[in-house]
């Protein structure tokens, strides 16, 4: 009874890693834990025990992509890191660095783009969009964060901008932030970072064109 016990467990966990990357790569959503939970909804599974973890779904995901967009995914996930290039040239001065899917790959067509900008006050990033006349919406984050004591939970200001291919959201972290790396929520390491030369040498492996340099608004 317990072994088949465990292989409905372990069946059910697999079922709801697979729906939960389906909705992942097709609608765009970045949170693990909300889609998870959604496809546990839908399955009509309650049980904790069930739940896959972030890197079972990050797994799937790519299955996912090897399977039914094998074509696709490529060519939109090169045009969502153009996209990230454009953004990360006009706010270069606020030393912007891109991460999550559209960095390692796992993004699909309309995923979130998510770049870390590192600012002495939010009030700085804030004037600078308006003035570029860039719209956006204001929220918040929560990281897990750590130096070489201990594992916290910082939260940190978001904006929200409507890029071309998906939304593109902006962390805002103060300075110092900048030697305190954050976590990944797949396997709780420290999140891969890349600059706007490592994204640049990134686009350039693709074998195709790099994206173009950018103007501000109104030029």
């Amino acid at each position: 009874m317990a072994k088949e016990n465990s292989n409905r467990q372990s069946h059910l966990r697999q079922l709801i890693a697979q729906q939960a990357a389906r909705m992942m790569a097709e609608e765009g959503i970045s949170d693990y834990a909300y889609a998870k939970r959604k496809a546990g909804r839908q399955l009509g599974v309650t049980d904790t025990h069930c739940m896959p973890t972030n890197s079972e779904i990050e797994e799937e995901i790519r299955l996912y992509h090897e399977i039914y967009s094998s074509e696709e995914q490529p060519e939109a996930l090169l045009q969502l890191r153009k996209d990230a290039l454009v953004v990360m040239q006009l706010l270069q001065r606020f030393n912007p660095h891109l991460t999550g899917s559209v960095l390692d790959g796992t993004a699909g067509k309309y995923a979130e783009t998510h770049i870390h900008l590192f600012a002495d006050s939010l009030k700085e990033v804030e004037i600078y969009l308006l003035n570029q006349q860039i719209p956006y919406e204001t929220n918040e984050k929560s990281y897990r964060v750590s130096d070489r004591r201990n594992t916290d939970r910082k939260k940190v200001p978001v904006f929200s901008l409507d890029g071309p291919n998906g939304i593109i959201r902006l962390s805002v972290f103060e300075i110092d932030d900048m030697r305190t790396p954050t976590k990944s929520p797949v396997n709780g390491s420290n999140a891969s970072k890349a600059n706007i030369d490592a994204l640049q040498n990134l686009i350039k492996q693709s074998g195709i064109d790099q994206a173009p340099t950018i103007s501000s608004q109104g030029e």
